[in-house]
C-alpha cells in the first residue's frame, strides 16, 4: 500500500485524481498529516501547498536515489509517481512523457538502479537551486556506489561526492542519509574506523525516529566487523544492546524483513558468546520471519547459520545436535547449489563430511554413513582445490583423514593409508610461519594415525621411527599449548619405548 500525506483541504482533490486510474484508489490510502505523522519511506509522499514532496526513503524500499522536491501537484505527476513506486513504469510513462519527461527520466533512474541497469553519471543534472546541488552530489554517489560494475578507480570519486553531499545537505535528516549510505560503502571497503567516525557525527537531536535507527544498525554493522578472536567482551556486549534496540524499533515500525536481519545477526553474536540456546532462537525467529516474507535466498542464509551453530554445539560434547545441523545444511544447500554459489555449497559439504563421520548411530548403519561422509568431502575438494583454494583444501583434507580413521574397516582400501595421505597433504600447505597451530594439529593426527596403521613386529622401520620422531619434536617447536604439548610428549614417550622393544 502506499500512502499520501496530505492536509485535509486537499483531499479530495488528490482523490479525484487517483480515481482517474482503473483500480488505483485500492493501493493508495490518503491520510492527513496533522493527524498521523508521515512516515519516511519509499511507499509515502507527502503533499503541502499544492506542492508534492517525495519523502526520504529510511526503510530501503527503493535505491537511495533523491527525486526533485516541490513538484507541482498535478494529475500527471502525482500518478506517475504513484505508478512508480507501484513499479509500473510503463504507465509512469503514459502519465509523464508529455507533461513531465524530466521527472520520468529522474523515476527511470530509480528503476535502472533497482533493476542493477548502470546509470552513468553523466545522465545527471541539477539546477541551482541549493536542494538541487545537494541532490546532484548525493546521487552522483549513489549512481556509483550501487552500480553493477563499481571499479576501483571509480571509488575516490564516489566519496568525494558523499562527503559533497553530507556537506552541502539542507537539514540533519538529509545529511544523515547521505552519510548513511556513505558510511555503508566505508564499510563494505574495510575502512571502519572511518565508517564509525561518520556515523557518530550525523547523530542529531532532530533526526526523525526512523533516522536514528539506520544510524544505530550501520553501527551495529561496523562493530560486528571489528570483531575478532579472541572476542572483545565489551565490545560484544555493546552489540548486544544496540541491536536489541534496533530490533525494538524495527518491531515498532512493522518491518519484517528487517528485523529477521537483525535476529540474524543477534544469532551470531550470541554464538560468538557461546550461547547456543540463545542463538538458535534467535536464528529459528529469523526463519520464520524470512519464510513468511517469501524470501528463500535468506532463509537459506539463516539455515546455513544455524547448521554451523548446530554443528558446532554438537562438537562441544553434544553429538545429538549432528541430526539437526545436518537437516539445516541440506535445506541451505537446496539453494546454495554448486552452480550457484560453490565456495558456501563447499563449506556445507566440508561440514557434512565431518558430521556423518562422528553421527551417533548403531554399527550396521555406521557404513552406509562413511559413504556419505566419504562422497560429501570428495565434493567439497572438487570445488577447494589445492591450486586455488590452498588453506581451504588444507583444511578439508585434515577433517577428511580424521574421518578416515573413524570410518568401520574397509575391505577393499585401507583408510588409515588414505588418512595419512590427506594429513601429508595438510601439512605441506601447514607450514610453519604461517599456520603453525594448524601444522601442530595435522602433525598429531598424522602421529595417531600412525600408530593406528600398526607396527611390523619382527624389526623396527627406522625411516618411519624417524619421520615420527621428527614430528613429534616438531609440535614442542611450534606451541606452548599445555594440551599439545602434553600429546607431543605422550608420542615421544611410545616412541623411546617402541625403539627399546625392538632393541
Amino acid at each position: 500500500m502506499l500512502s499520501v500525506y496530505a492536509p485535509t483541504k486537499y483531499h479530495d482533490q488528490i482523490l479525484n485524481i487517483i480515481q482517474q486510474a482503473d483500480r488505483l484508489e485500492e493501493l493508495v490510502t490518503i491520510i492527513d498529516y496533522l493527524d498521523h505523522r508521515p512516515i519516511p519511506n519509499g511507499h509515502n509522499v507527502l503533499i503541502r501547498q499544492e506542492e508534492i514532496f517525495p519523502l526520504i526513503d529510511w526503510h530501503n524500499i527503493q535505491p537511495p536515489f533523491i527525486l526533485p522536491e516541490q513538484l507541482p501537484l498535478t494529475a500527471a505527476n502525482l500518478l506517475g509517481i504513484l505508478f512508480a513506486k507501484l513499479n509500473n513504469y510503463e504507465q509512469a510513462h503514459a502519465y509523464l512523457k508529455d507533461e513531465n519527461p524530466a521527472l520520468f527520466k529522474e523515476l527511470d533512474f530509480v528503476n535502472r538502479l533497482q533493476l542493477g541497469i548502470a546509470v552513468a553519471p553523466d545522465e545527471l543534472s541539477g539546477s541551482y537551486t541549493p536542494f538541487d546541488e545537494y541532490r546532484l552530489m548525493h546521487n552522483q554517489a549513489v549512481v556509483r556506489h550501487y552500480s553493477p560494475n563499481l571499479r576501483p578507480e571509480d571509488l575516490d570519486q564516489t566519496k568525494y561526492f558523499y562527503l559533497e553531499a553530507v556537506q552541502a545537505a539542507p537539514n540533519p535528516e538529509y545529511r544523515a542519509f547521505s552519510g548513511r549510505h556513505f558510511a555503508s560503502l566505508l564499510t563494505d571497503l574495510g575502512e571502519l574506523e572511518d565508517a564509525e567516525r561518520l556515523l557518530h557525527a550525523m547523530q542529531h537531536e532532530q533526526l526523525s525516529r526512523e533516522a536514528k535507527t539506520e544510524l544505530r544498525y550501520g553501527l551495529c554493522q561496523v562493530w560486528m566487523q571489528q570483531l575478532q578472536v579472541p572476542y572483545d567482551e565489551e565490545l560484544l556486549e555493546k552489540l548486544k544492546k544496540m541491536l536489541w534496540e534496533v530490533l525494538t524499533d524495527y518491531q515498532d515500525q512493522n518491518r519484517k524483513v528487517e528485523q529477521a536481519l537483525v535476529l540474524t545477526d543477534a544469532g551470531i553474536i550470541a554464538n560468538y558468546s557461546e550461547s547456543w540456546a540463545e542463538s538458535l532462537g534467535y536464528f529459528n525467529q529469523a526463519l520464520h520471519l524470512f519464510e513468511a516474507e517469501q524470501m528463500p535466498e535468506m532463509a537459506a542464509n539463516v539455515q546455513y547459520r544455524k547448521g554451523t551453530l548446530l554443528f558446532t554445539w554438537a562438537k562441544r560434547g553434544n553429538p545429538q545436535f549432528y541430526r539437526t545441523a545436518a537437516e539445516s545444511y541440506q535445506k541451505a544447500v537446496k539453494v546454495f547449489t554448486k552452480e550457484v554459489a560453490p565456495e558456501v555449497y563447499a563449506e556445507i559439504q566440508h561440514h557434512l563430511g565431518i558430521i556423518y563421520a562422528e553421527i551417533p548411530d548403531e554399527v550396521k548403519k555406521k557404513s552406509i554413513w562413511a559413504g556419505v561422509s566419504n562422497a560429501a568431502f570428495q565434493e567439497a575438494l572438487a570445488i577447494y582445490t589445492k591450486q586455488d583454494y590452498p588453506y581451504e583444501y588444507a583444511s578439508i583434507c585434515n577433517h577428511y583423514a580424521n574421518a578416515l580413521t573413524q570410518y568401520p574397516e574397509a575391505k577393499l582400501s585401507d583408510n588409515v593409508e588414505k588418512a595419512i595421505y590427506y594429513y601429508q597433504e595438510a601439512l605441506e600447505i601447514r607450514n610453519a610461519n604461517e599456520y603453525p597451530l594448524e601444522r601442530c594439529l595435522s602433525l598429531l593426527n598424522y602421529l595417531e594415525a600412525q600408530w593406528n596403521l600398526g607396527m611390523p613386529e619382527d624389526k623396527l622401520e627406522i625411516e618411519r621411527y624417524e619421520d615420527m620422531l621428527e614430528k613429534a619434536k616438531e609440535v614442542l617447536l611450534l606451541t606452548q599449548d599445555p594440551q599439545l604439548l602434553i600429546e607431543a610428549n605422550g608420542h615421544l614417550e611410545k616412541l623411546e619405548f617402541l625403539k627399546s622393544a625392538y632393541a
